[in-house]
């Protein structure tokens, strides 16, 4: 992953190509086949199809090959879209399963896109290869933007990190973890890179890219810590073996100030052995590559092969130079300030841990004892390290060990001494690490001052499971486990702040919660124990193994839930812990040795007397402050271990502090482990991150051979869930990780609600409400937030196959209506091409007929001929025409230019109009950002209130925590106070104390009487409970003030407890000089020992013969093993002696105590008498120890074999009940099903029975309306029963708090005071239980302070008795010393026992080899048992894993269940949808019938069309006061809209609907004079045309005369055959609207061929003449027959309507009143389910539960009224809704045939202009041409005036066709009037509805308040009093506790003497365990017990006082 920026273009591998990932293609074909996932081996997981389900099985075809296979359907998983191909956060992914994310890494891996968000966390894989997205370009892209705007990339997570801590002013953390090899320090180096380059601090250059120094110190810190803490491994040829977090400061502007690194487990073993092909640390080679020679003489360099420490010699890593390393290196020194000196100070030290390794040790001949035969090596070290030869190898092979007050000189194996070097070459490299990270941080750190806020970035090894895991892996999944427990706390937190942010209700979840029981399995103190804590506690024992501790931790944790005894067989686990990221097998081999790290004092002390001044201050504080293991002690096990295992990462000892030297702030004398330290480490670097805002970082390593564009599945899949990723997955699909914004969702799935959403703008918010509500989801699948819409996963899947199919069914439609509309028109076009055939055809044959007839012929001649006599009478009739027409004209003309006056008045009015819409808008919109200013002002104070609640909040935990630090301080200091009274005070004192004890007692008891009195004055004073707040928020103050006040007390005792610490430490010094006189008294045995050994090895040597030398070595090899025994069996005397001691001391001060208590105590003594000697006989009759041990193991063998039975009993019993279940489950499904279609059956008998139902409906509305009032009045009662019982909850609350409060208190001095006094103690429970009261309060903390100065007092005067106990223990160890020389004189009898005990065990030889076998047989018996047992562990998990996948199987069948409820319940509404077209498709076709009539009368109105030109000019007159009418109304409500002009909000549509109706005018006036323009020209066109065809239409005049029978007669049929066409069209009409258009343009050729045919017509000008007039007349009667038809239609259809309102107000009546019925049903099925829950709660629940189930009874009936008139508006309301869109709907249709109609009046006025203009035209060619053609072109003028003639009856025709429009435009603007009235009336009452349901839902949502804050009172009310009942049981078991140790505490105090605290803390720690049971046995049986412990805790107590 490096940052080298290549050729290619770096956009390639950083954003998505949307085009292949939106591919409708790929859509269709997810759509098509049900695509799921099956798993592969090869690929994880397969894409398949589903093809057939069997039961339990599925056959599924393979995508990849077409391969059916049968698969489990648990292991099926669901596929997303492909609308989430290669997202770039796997969170938005609808189906959220490992296949899925895996699939999406996969495709985005392949693609070269290794960055991939998953909610908090950024995924990256490592690409293996050089990727150019890490130049300066790529951080300026990044630089500045926000996450989501920009593709993932480590630079966008520094980027948020940088941008939160500069805005937020909060400390960020950037945490990145994974594998070896992973990237993680590639990436840590990047977030460095981008921190540099973004907040350099270098303000004075010129260059921006040239970093500043602090910058430069930054980046160059890391060469030298890769050197020194990073190595080759078979994964990773840099892999750090070290985690590291880096601190970057910054100050309050945003630059860099400083850096601080802190370092966490160095793998330090690695510097002494490495695995085969792995390297030790980097700067080792690099040295012995890259030193010159005056280097490598000076610090004594060899060749690579001569270093033992280097296991594989010289390993050269590929693409690597060690001397440019090396000399880079040295110059990332010279940077960071390195003087010369301490460069080669550090070489010097690197060299010598080489050093190290070349010493060698030889075992002597005769003895174990190890040599040094030559010290070359030796020499070259102390040379470099400072020391003196000879001292050095005295330390190592013979050191000194202090015995007593004397030093003696032990001599050492040689394992031990390869021990001792190898533990010396460790922390020496160890050390100068920990030094190089302080001298880094002291370069870096630049100012004295801290920074204003950090960055931290974590780089640490991720999750490991190996094969066998040991102790460092152990640490490192414990690391792993709390950053786990982190996220997921933060990762929830987040979610559920955009839950709150957003507005949905959700109840907080900590997810962090769910790991705390593993986290506590490992780092718990005490009950029980952890790990850790135990192994702590093994490391003080000498003769602890770590098979002991394994034993310990099965006693201890065998039953945690997260612990579990392994799988494997016994050589390969010990335990297993189930953590977050699977089951882990441990094995326990030298942890005791890890834990301690043990260290060679004697060359510790030389290192830190060193010459050399570097060395010296290494080692400077480790002898001094530090006190380690015990090296010898532990080392004697060290030839069981194989010298050449390779340790893992073996812990840091000292390495609790970054700093160097603040490593060793331990206290003196305390023993500190490595566990200890890393544990505290852990704890410090887990504060810090909780205080920061973390950013997640998981690094992946695709495959093991470093192969780029590889991924192996599985490998992926174990990093995911080490990760944590799936488990953040696990967490995500709890809430709801689909989200979307509203605009998205409104525009993506509208398709799938088409009639939800009324036209117009709506908000976004209730257009998602709306779509919900019509897609009918589960309410528990999605929450509706303030600017998003959130789903649950897998319901967006849902609803994209929803679309699909949808989007599939509208295409088919449109495909179908297209084909239809093609077919048609071409069958049309066929028709046409069939009657003009026919035509052509008959003109053909006539023609033919006659073009030979002579006749014929003359007819043709004589015809022009016979219009010349009339000439001059026609041309006389032709000029008053004329003149006639000019009058016309200059009329027109006039009124034309009036016109066009009025025009231009409308449109500079319409201009004003507009400037002030403008300007009414501007306001507006103004308004508008006024309003949006202030909401986002609110939103802001808002948000700042919600800060300042979670602040108070924390500030309240925090006191509370303060309050409970004290009660622990104060539990502590009363724990010393009885430990300092029991020492000091005697029986005497005892009894005064009883005495004051019983007098305060009585005290008490009266006080409690007082108390009760003051409590029944309380209840009777309930109605001053508003007086009592106001004095509890004053009393609150006080307390808060008296808390300060006990803070300050608090501090004072802490002074108080460092002192009393200070004395114990003294007391714990005269132990261990005790301690050390008895080491002594022991050395001085094994001397004894040792020379007994020797003589006897003497005699023998006497005896044997010389050739038998190898048989004398194997004797004196068992000899030893012997005197190992012997000496055991001599310190257990020792001990029975030092026991019975104790027992004389026990019986002197139990007689002292009591007389009762003597007893005991003698019991006590017998009974440890009796133990004693039974270890005496078992250690002497081993024989009967090892049958014990035999038939032991024989009956846990029975065991395991019966928990085995029952185990699979149980779990065939598990299958069969979930079989069971999912047979129930699938026969209530199909039930389910049977009973929709049942009642789908019912509703549709019940709408068959609808009309004989609305009587019965109505008077059933009538009684529900009486219910209802009814019901009003119950609502008012419950409601006062509310309020009543609202006020009992608060009062019992109060009542509660009191008596907890004072119960709590109570016992604390009850404790304090009655600690022996157990009879008085429960006397004081039982009281304070009945205590309660607020009042009491103030005088119980007062009282606590006046105890609190009394025990100071009393602690001062205890402080002086310990001083003169303390003489009284210098005067005891004085009489021990005498004791001493008693014991040594018992040593000389002891010594001859021990010859006698030889001589026995000889002869128990033969019997052990015996017991040997049968040992071995039975553990082979037990390894075949385990083979079993693993067997059925096996068949376990399947049977889990089974059980979980019929688990979710069981939720999808509920989510289908429910879905296939939904599609019943839309089904019924499609049903009744069905049934209301229906009805509309009746009412239509009557509608269209009528239509047809109608249409049949207007065709016969056609055939007169031709002679209504001559009432032109009166439409026109017409028009024109039509308009001034039209210009009146609008200027009225033009009025009406500047006087509500105020109103803007109301009157903004109408003002709009205004703009668009005046700027529809403009446009059509805008088209008359594009039309008027285009009319001229044509005219001038005509002109030309008519003079060149003038002598043509002579001739064809004539012709015309004697064809117009035939022209009529085929006129006629033309006419008829339109009618037909007409009829067709409307029948098209009818089926397919969108056809309107087509049927127009047939009607406009229709109407030019009439056109032509009246041309031919009128040039038979006589007989046109006359037809003219009679057609005039027949026209007049036709129209008024029109009229009186369209009056009559237009009542049916006034009729029509009003029967179709009443049948729809009938229909919405009726679907109410089902609605009405279904919801009553519903309630009352509600209400008997809760009725008989509430019975069953009423049995199991006690009697002072009783009244709050009642009033939860009432409230819920409450409820369910209250939903029921909730559904009752919802019904009213979407009716409203329904009969509002079906008037839209009118009001749309009637304008669409409004602007129709108008635009056909506006066609025929332009006609009719035309016409006029050509007629001026005409006119004036006429005048012109009057002269010439009377006198030339007599024939010429004959024409025009038949063509004038022809013109004038086109006119006419054109006026009366605008005429007949007109008057259709008046009627419908008369009907669009009335409907808009209607819409008015509609909206009006809509409005009234609205605010009746908004009053609803408003009281519905207070009713809904109230019942939930009884509710949570209730609740809170029953928590507290279980809370209190829990704590008061608590506290009595804590006190019965506390006095049995506090008494076992004094026994052995009064016993032993000086006892170590681990000792007495083990004790406490079986009592507590043991004392659980305690209280259910009798008093004798409890003496037993108490016995047994104290038996039991003798040998524990005396092994401390053994170790050296």
């Amino acid at each position: 992953m490096s940052h080298r920026s290549g050729q290619e273009d770096p956009e390639r591998y950083l954003f998505v190509d949307r085009a292949v990932v939106y591919n409708p293609a790929t859509q269709a074909d997810w759509t098509a086949k049900k695509l799921v996932w099956v798993p592969s081996e090869r690929h994880g997981f397969e894409a398949a199809s589903i093809r057939e389900e069997r039961g339990d099985e599925v056959q599924v075809e393979l995508a990849e090959n077409g391969k059916k296979v049968l698969i489990n359907k648990d292991d099926i998983q669901k596929m997303n879209p492909p609308k989430f191909s290669k997202v770039e956060d796997m969170a938005e992914l609808t189906c959220l399963n490992e296949a899925s994310v895996l699939h999406n890494l996969k495709d985005r891996y392949y693609s070269g896109l290794i960055y991939t968000y998953s909610g908090l966390f950024c995924v990256v894989i490592n690409p293996y290869k050089n990727l150019p997205i890490y130049s300066e370009n790529i951080i300026e892209m990044y630089r500045g933007k926000k996450r989501h705007e920009m593709p993932p990339h480590i630079y966008a997570i520094s980027e948020s990190a940088y941008r939160c801590m500069l805005q937020d002013r909060e400390d960020q953390s950037i945490l990145c973890t994974g594998e070896s090899g992973a990237g993680k320090t590639e990436n840590t180096k990047k977030v460095i890179q981008y921190l540099a380059h973004v907040a350099s601090s270098h303000k004075g250059r010129k260059d921006h890219n040239i970093p500043g120094e602090l910058e430069r110190q930054l980046l160059q810190a890391n060469p030298i810590l890769e050197s020194f803490g990073n190595a080759k491994t078979v994964k990773n040829d840099n892999s750090s073996r070290f985690g590291k977090f880096i601190r970057v400061n910054f100050d309050v502007a945003g630059y860099i100030v400083g850096a601080n690194i802190e370092t966490y487990l160095l793998e330090k073993s690695r510097a002494i052995r490495q695995a085969k092909d792995e390297r030790t640390f980097h700067i080792f080679y690099r040295l012995l590559a890259g030193a010159g020679e005056h280097l490598r003489t000076d610090l004594l360099l060899e060749g690579f092969n001569s270093y033992r420490f280097l296991s594989n010699g010289n390993l050269p890593i590929p693409g690597q130079q060690e001397k440019e390393n090396f000399q880079e290196t040295l110059d990332a020194m010279h940077i960071m300030s390195f003087s010369h000196d301490e460069i080669v100070c550090m070489l010097k030290i690197v060299s010598a841990v080489l050093q190290f390794g070349n010493i060698v040790f030889k075992k002597e001949r005769n003895t174990d004892q190890a040599s040094m035969p030559e010290n070359t090596a030796a020499q070259k070290l102390c040379h470099l390290l400072g020391m003196n030869v000879m001292e050095f190898t005295r330390a190592i092979l013979t050191p000194r060990i202090k015995v007593g007050r004397d030093y003696v000189q032990k001599a050492q194996t040689k394992e031990q001494a390869d021990f001792a070097i190898e533990a010396l070459a460790k922390a020496t490299y160890e050390r100068l690490f920990r030094w190089l990270v302080h001298r880094i941080n002291k370069a870096l750190d630049r100012t004295k001052r801290q920074g204003a806020s950090f960055i931290g970035i974590l780089d640490i090894a991720g999750f490991e499971i190996f094969e066998l895991n040991s102790f460092e892996q152990l640490c490192i999944n414990y690391t792993n486990e709390k950053l786990q427990q982190l996220f997921n706390h933060t990762m929830f937190i987040l979610e559920q702040e955009e839950y709150q942010r957003e507005g949905i209700e959700w109840s907080f979840i900590d997810f962090g919660l769910d790991l705390q029981p593993c986290i506590d399995l490992i780092e718990r103190p005490t009950n029980p124990p952890g790990i850790l804590a135990l192994l702590d506690e093994e490391c003080w024992f000498p003769k602890a193994t770590d098979k002991t501790f394994i034993d310990k931790v099965l006693q201890e944790q065998g039953t945690h839930s997260k612990f579990q005894k392994p799988r494997q067989l016994k050589d390969k686990a010990d335990f297993c812990i189930i953590h977050y990221a699977g089951r882990v097998d441990y094995k326990a081999d030298e942890w005791l040795m890890k834990n301690m790290d043990p260290l060679n004092d004697n060359v510790a002390t030389l290192l830190h007397q060193s010459t050399d001044k570097f060395v010296a201050e290494l080692w400077k504080d480790d002898i001094q402050t530090f006190q380690r293991a015990s090296f010898y002690d532990n080392v004697s096990g060290l030839h069981e271990a194989p010298v050449d295992r390779i340790v893992g990462l073996d812990q840091v000892a000292g390495m609790n502090e970054t700093a160097f030297g603040a490593a060793y702030k331990t206290k003196k004398g305390m023993f500190r482990t490595v566990g200890q330290l890393y544990k505290e480490q852990l704890s410090k670097l887990m504060a810090t991150l909780r205080n920061t805002n973390p950013n997640f970082v998981r690094c992946i390593i695709p495959n093991h051979e470093k192969r780029a564009g590889k991924l192996d599945p599985h490998l992926v899949l174990d990093q995911l869930r080490c990760n944590g990723v799936l488990e953040g997955i696990r967490i995500c699909r709890q809430g709801f990780p689909n989200r979307i914004v509203f605009q998205e969702f409104r525009q993506r799935y509208e398709i799938l609600t088409p009639n939800a959403i009324p036209k117009g703008f709506m908000d976004g918010k209730q257009a998602c409400e709306r779509m919900i509500r019509a897609l009918e989801l589960d309410g528990n699948l999605f929450r509706i937030g303030q600017s998003k819409i959130f789903f649950r996963a897998g319901v967006l899947a849902h609803l994209e196959e929803e679309r699909d199919l949808k989007i599939t069914d509208i295409i088919i439609y449109f495909q179908a209506v297209c084909r239809g509309y093609l077919a048609r028109k071409a069958f049309a076009k066929k028709q046409q091409q069939l009657s003009a055939l026919k035509v052509l055809q008959r003109n053909c044959a006539a023609y033919l007929k006659l073009r030979h007839w002579q006749w014929w012929r003359l007819f043709t001649k004589v015809k022009p001929l016979l219009q010349v006599t009339r000439q001059e009478e026609e041309m006389q009739a032709k000029d008053e025409e004329l003149v006639k027409v000019k009058e016309k004209q200059t009329k027109v003309e006039g009124e034309l230019v009036e016109m066009e006056r009025k025009h231009q008045q409308l449109v500079e009015e319409k201009n004003i109009l507009a400037e002030q819409l403008q300007a009414e808008t501007e306001l507006f919109a103004e308004a508008e950002e006024m309003r949006a200013r202030l909401a986002s002002k609110k939103q802001e104070l808002e948000e700042i209130l919600h800060d300042l609640e979670s602040r108070l909040e924390e500030e309240e935990e925090r006191s509370q925590g303060l309050q409970n630090e004290k009660k622990k301080m104060q539990t502590h200091i009363q724990d010393l106070e009885e430990q300092l009274d029991e020492e000091e005070a005697g029986r005497q004192k005892l009894q005064l104390e009883k005495v004051t004890g019983e007098a305060k007692l009585k005290k008490y008891e009266e006080d409690i009487l007082l108390l009760e009195d003051q409590n029944s004055k309380f209840i009777k004073e309930k109605k001053l409970l508003d007086d009592r707040i106001n004095e509890m928020t004053s009393t609150l103050a006080e307390e808060e003030e008296k808390a300060k006040n006990l803070g300050k007390v608090k501090n004072k005792q802490e002074m108080m407890m460092v002192d009393l610490e200070e004395r114990l430490k003294k007391e714990e010094k005269t132990r261990q000089e005790l301690e050390k006189a008895k080491r002594k008294l022991d050395g001085e045995t094994s001397d004894f020992q040792d020379q007994i050994g020797e003589l006897q090895a003497q005699i023998e040597e006497f005896k044997v013969q010389l050739s038998k030398k190898e048989d004398e070595q194997q004797m004196m090899q068992s000899r030893g093993e012997e005197e190992v025994s012997h000496k055991n069996n001599a310190l257990k005397q020792v001990r029975e002696l030092q026991a019975q001691l104790a027992e004389l001391q026990e019986d002197l001060e139990s007689e002292k105590v009591s007389r009762n208590k003597a007893e005991k105590l003698k019991r006590d003594l017998s009974e440890e008498l009796e133990a004693l000697k039974t270890e005496l006989e078992d250690t002497l009759d081993t024989t009967a120890a090892q049958q014990e041990l035999r038939t032991k193991r024989e009956q846990e063998v029975a065991e395991l074999k019966k928990t085995i039975d029952d185990e699979s009993k149980n779990h065939e019993a598990q299958i069969q009940e979930m079989r069971q279940r999912h047979s129930t489950v699938l026969e209530e499904l199909s039930e389910q099903l049977e009973q929709a279609k049942r009642f789908k059956a019912n509703l549709e008998k019940t709408k068959q029975s609808q009309e004989s139902a609305n009587k019965e409906l109505a008077c059933e509305v009538k009684s529900l309306q009486q219910v209802k009032t009814e019901s009003e009045h119950k609502r008012k009662k419950l409601e006062s029963q509310l309020q009543e019982y609202v006020a009992r909850v608060t009062e019992g609350e109060r009542a509660k708090g009191e008596l907890a409060e004072r119960t709590h208190k109570l016992q604390t001095e009850l404790d304090n005071v009655s600690a022996m006094l157990e009879d008085a103690e429960r006397k004081g429970i039982k009281t304070a239980k009945d205590v309660s009261g607020l009042e009491s309060q103030l005088q119980d903390t007062q009282e606590l302070l006046q105890e609190e100065t009394r025990q100071k007092l009393n602690l001062s005067g205890r402080i002086r008795q310990l001083e003169e106990e303390k003489n009284a223990v210098q005067e005891q160890q004085e009489e021990d010393e005498e004791a001493r020389k008693n014991l040594e004189k018992q040593m000389l009898t002891l010594q001859a026992q021990l010859s006698e005990s030889k001589k026995k065990l000889e002869d128990d030889v033969g019997t052990i080899e015996g017991l040997e076998e049968t040992k071995k047989r039975l553990q082979k018996d037990f390894e075949l048992a385990s083979q079993r047992l693993e067997e059925k562990t096996i068949g376990f998990e399947k049977m889990e894993k089974t059980k979980t996948r019929l688990q979710q199987e069981l939720d999808d069948l509920t989510v289908d269940l429910d879905h296939q409820r939904q599609i019943v319940s839309s089904l019924e509404k499609k049903q009744k949808k069905f049934d209301q077209m229906l009805a509309e498709e009746k009412s239509i076709s009557a509608r269209y019938a009528e239509e047809r009539d109608r249409a049949e009368a207007e065709a016969r109105e056609k055939d007169t069309k031709a002679l209504s030109m001559a009432r032109a000019l009166d439409e026109a007159l017409e028009a024109k006061e039509e308009l001034e009418r039209i210009n009146k109304q609008l200027r009225a409500e033009m009025e009406d809209l500047m006087s509500s002009k105020d109103d803007v909000g109301k009157n903004v549509h109408e003002l709009e609907k205004s703009k668009r109706t005046l700027e529809q005018q403009l446009e059509e006036m805008k088209t008359q004079l594009e039309e008027l323009e285009d009319e001229l020209q044509a005219t001038e066109d005509a002109k030309l045309r008519l003079e060149v065809n003038m002598q043509a239409m002579k001739a064809q005049y004539e012709r015309d005369l004697q064809g117009r029978d035939d022209q009529s007669d085929e006129k006629k049929r033309a006419l008829v055959k339109q009618v037909r066409e007409m009829e067709a069209e409307l029948e098209d009409e009818r089926k397919q609207r969108g056809l309107a258009v087509a049927a127009k343009k047939k009607l406009e050729l229709d109407l030019k061929d009439i056109e032509g045919h009246i041309e031919g017509a009128n040039k038979a000008r006589d007989e046109a003449i006359k037809q003219l007039r009679k057609l005039q007349a027949q026209m007049k009667d036709y129209q008024r027959e029109l009229e009186d038809a369209r009056a009559s239609r237009d009542d049916i259809f006034a009729l029509s309507k009003e029967n179709e309102k009443k049948l729809k107000s009938l229909e919405a009546e009726i679907v109410q009143l089902h609605e009405d019925l279904a919801a009553s049903e519903r309630g009352r099925r509600h209400a008997e389910q809760e009725r008989d829950e509430l019975q069953d709660e009423i049995s199991n629940s006690t009697s002072g539960k009783s009244a709050l189930m009642d009033e939860k009874r009432r409230l819920e009936a409450r409820i369910a009224q209250l939903e029921e008139e909730l559904e009752e508006e919802q019904g009213n309301m979407e009716l409203l809704n329904d009969r509002f869109r079906k008037t839209t709907m009118q009001v749309d249709t009637l304008s669409t045939e409004l602007s129709a109609e108008r635009s056909t009046a506006q066609k025929s006025e332009n006609a009719r202009q035309q016409l006029e203009r050509q007629n001026k035209e005409l006119r004036a060619k006429l005048g012109e041409l009057e002269g010439s053609v009377k006198s030339r072109f007599k024939a010429s003028i004959t024409a025009l005036e038949a063509k004038i003639a022809q013109l004038e009856e086109q006119l006419e025709q054109e006026a009366k066709e605008r005429a007949a429009a007109n008057k259709i435009v008046r009627r419908t603007e008369k009907k669009l009037k009335e409907i808009c009235m209607q819409v008015e009336d509609e909206r009006r009452h809509a409005d009234q509805f609205k605010e009746q349901v908004e009053k609803g839902n408003s009281r519905m949502k207070q009713l809904k308040r109230q019942l939930e804050e009884a509710e949570e009172e209730a609740t809170r009310s029953n928590a507290s009093r279980r809370k209190l009942q829990r704590e008061l049981d608590d506290a009595t078991e804590a006190s019965e506790g506390l006095s049995r140790e506090v008494h076992t505490l004094k026994n052995r105090l009064r016993r032993g003497g000086p006892i170590s605290f681990s000792s007495s803390r083990s004790g406490r720690r079986q009592l507590q365990v043991e004392g659980t049971s305690l209280d259910l046995l009798s008093d004798d049986e409890l003496e037993n017990k108490i016995t047994d412990n104290n038996a039991n805790e003798t040998p524990a107590s005396a092994q401390p006082q053994q170790q050296e």
